[in-house]
């Protein structure tokens, strides 16, 4: 696993679009590595030529481990929470923790996408190039997603519906909508986002369950658990 490279890059600027990224496995590798994915309420369209071709990830609700082999060269582009209902034109709630062939939701599109990422020297900007394409065509994104992913970071379920002169049902519809699954999904998922920058940046464990909005640390400890599928320490 300490040989397994991933590095993310600024994305095409368009609305929609988080950054762009790459990952593999060296061809001199031992043998295959496994790269946990955690949930971090985004969609990623990858480009995995020995794994499947061109995908769609997520949203995913708990770790999705990914076996690399050596010489696996992956290529992505993540979408913000709540952009990808438009920019794939299918609801999020259909891909949450799947991984779809991208031919299953753009049909033909996927396949002419797929055909210039093979012959593609740079497979990683011409992925970008397409999903920004798609993505500036595509109809704008509801535009309480933003407002409703800070309102459920700040607080509690009726609290967001508060700020946001909503009902908690309509709170809940326009969640799923967005992002695949409900507001308290969404406040587990940003919640174990924010532990990790926190504890990444080398906050003691305890401050960062506090500062993150974890009632203690064993709370903490029991929800990156569920989500990330070891302990924080190991993640980090």
């Amino acid at each position: 696993m300490d040989q397994t490279e991933y590095r993310e890059t600024a994305a095409p600027p368009v609305a929609g679009l988080a950054c762009a990224w790459t990952a593999g496995l060296p061809a001199a590798a031992a043998g295959p590595a496994v790269q946990r994915v955690v949930p971090d309420a985004c969609v990623d369209v990858v480009w995995w030529p020995g794994g499947g071709g061109l995908l769609v990830a997520g949203p995913d609700t708990g770790p999705a481990p990914a076996v690399l082999r050596p010489g696996d060269r992956l290529a992505g582009v993540r979408l913000r929470p709540g952009a990808a209902g438009p920019v794939l034109g299918v609801p999020p709630a259909a891909l949450r923790d799947a991984r779809v062939p991208l031919t299953e939701v753009w049909g033909g599109a996927a396949d002419r996408l797929a055909e210039r990422l093979a012959a593609a020297d740079d497979p990683a900007a011409a992925l970008a190039a397409g999903i920004a394409a798609r993505a500036a065509a595509a109809p704008p994104p509801d535009p309480l997603a933003a407002p409703l992913a800070r309102a459920l970071a700040a607080g509690s379920v009726r609290d967001a519906a508060a700020a946001l002169g909503l009902g908690e049902r309509q709170v809940r519809r326009r969640a799923v909508a967005a992002f695949g699954y409900g507001p308290k999904t969404v406040q587990r998922v940003l919640r174990f986002q924010r532990a990790l920058r926190l504890a990444r940046a080398g906050r003691p464990l305890a401050e960062v369950a506090w500062a993150a909005g974890y009632s203690d640390q064993p709370h903490m400890a029991h929800d990156v658990r569920q989500l990330g599928g070891v302990p924080i320490r190991s993640l980090l």
